[in-house]
């Protein structure tokens, strides 16, 4: 019987009510405390998951896992990229020409990256040809000295399809009549919005044209690939330039790209260490909730201990009770953090077209809308925190519980 005592009396001293009213306030207030600290964390940990799936969909969906180069470029690329291929981590290549240069319209000037790229290869290692706005990468034909620019950038210029620009490379171009800085007239054919701040920095030309303007001949610039794990790149780096030999180099994403993602997952880890520390202060509430308890039913704990309680039965007893209010907060914390990690894009998107309010705008954030991903694995980890907090939080009262006794309680009855 007495087995099967504190489950059955703890259970029932949750259901129980109260004389004292306040003691039913303060558990409650356990319970709510629970409940929106772990609906809370669930929520802002997807909404982080969500920006983070969101940067690495768009922005590493432009830039290279890794890049092999050689000095004086790479004459013999084709050969090259087909032996890469046949590596296991090695899902696409591509050759490229990179040309930092500024572009010039009307009296507005505006720099940016201009990448020459082989079209019909460019699909292997970018998501550029899926996020086309206007024109397409097809209309980038050698010689043609087409161009594709993003469209923050295109906006910056004021210029649309058709229309030409200046591209000004820094370099200098030695003529009978002095030296002059170096500059190509490029129409617009193309215009990509992949919703990152390379829209406002990134142009694509044919490889071709900038082979011409970059006056490397038949040479590359390099070759960037494609990773099946873009978490590999480093690893995978090192192993090629090892398997290549002297002579080439690999820069990977981390390079230029590393600290931003660096700082989304520290940002994500605070704010959780800081949500927490909220799931903390409502779960040792319980502590005072199960004292007062324990205060309020000195007769029955020295009653059970005079029919032949243990104080280990007695311990177990509050530590029940305790575990079952936080376990109802955690519980339904879970649920309703859960329906709102998944619902929270149509709520924000709701509230701005009813309200007219932009929470967020695409001009200054480069995304729209508040992207939220659910990873079971943080619910699991937020639901185990929260868990053992309660646990943690029950100890003591029930302690106490255990110590009280019985002949100086029933004196005073």
């Amino acid at each position: 019987m007495f087995d099967r005592l504190p489950f059955l009396i703890g259970l029932r001293y949750v259901r129980a009510k109260r004389r004292n009213h306040f003691i039913s306030f303060i558990s409650l207030t356990s319970m709510l405390g629970l409940m929106l600290g772990v609906a809370v964390l669930i929520l802002v940990l997807s909404v982080m998951n969500g920006f983070d799936h969101e940067l690495r969909t768009r922005v590493l969906g432009m830039v290279p896992h890794t890049k092999i180069e050689a000095p004086g470029g790479l004459t013999d690329w084709q050969p090259l990229a087909e032996r890469l291929m046949e590596r296991e981590r090695v899902v696409g290549a591509a050759p490229y020409v990179e040309q930092q240069g500024m572009f010039s319209v009307g009296g507005r000037n505006e720099g940016a990256m201009v990448i020459g790229i082989e079209p019909e290869w460019e699909g292997r290692v970018s998501i550029i040809d899926e996020n086309m706005r206007h024109g397409s990468l097809g209309d980038l034909t050698p010689g043609e000295w087409n161009i594709v620019l993003g469209s923050i950038l295109a906006r910056r210029l004021g210029v649309g399809v058709g229309d030409r620009v200046t591209l000004l490379v820094p370099e200098a171009s030695i003529t009978p009549a002095g030296v002059f800085p170096r500059l190509k007239r490029f129409t617009v054919s193309g215009i990509f919005s992949v919703g990152a701040d390379l829209d406002a920095s990134l142009a694509y030309a044919h490889i071709d044209d900038m082979q011409t303007l970059a006056r490397l001949g038949d040479a590359v610039g390099g070759l960037r690939l494609e990773l099946d794990d873009l978490f590999a790149a480093g690893s995978e780096t090192r192993a090629i330039i090892d398997e290549l030999g002297a002579g080439y180099r690999g820069l990977d994403w981390t390079y230029s790209h590393g600290n931003l993602f660096q700082a989304i997952q520290m940002e994500k880890r605070m704010i959780a260490l800081l949500l927490t520390v909220i799931i903390a202060v409502a779960a040792f509430n319980i502590v005072s909730t199960l004292v007062m308890v324990v205060t309020d039913k000195r007769a029955d704990i020295a009653i059970l201990r005079t029919i032949g309680a243990t104080p280990r039965s007695i311990m177990g007893i509050f530590i029940v009770q305790g575990l079952a209010i936080g376990v109802i907060g955690i519980l339904v914390g879970v649920t309703l953090g859960v329906l709102l990690a998944w619902t929270v894009s149509d709520l924000i998107g709701w509230v701005e077209s009813t309200f007219g309010i932009h929470f967020l705008d695409a001009g200054v954030y480069f995304i729209s809308n508040l992207p939220s991903r659910l990873i079971w694995s943080d619910v699991g980890n937020i639901v185990s925190a929260a868990f053992v907090l309660t646990f943690l939080s029950t100890l003591y009262p029930a302690w106490r519980a255990a110590r009280v006794q019985p002949a100086e309680v029933l004196r005073y009855e």
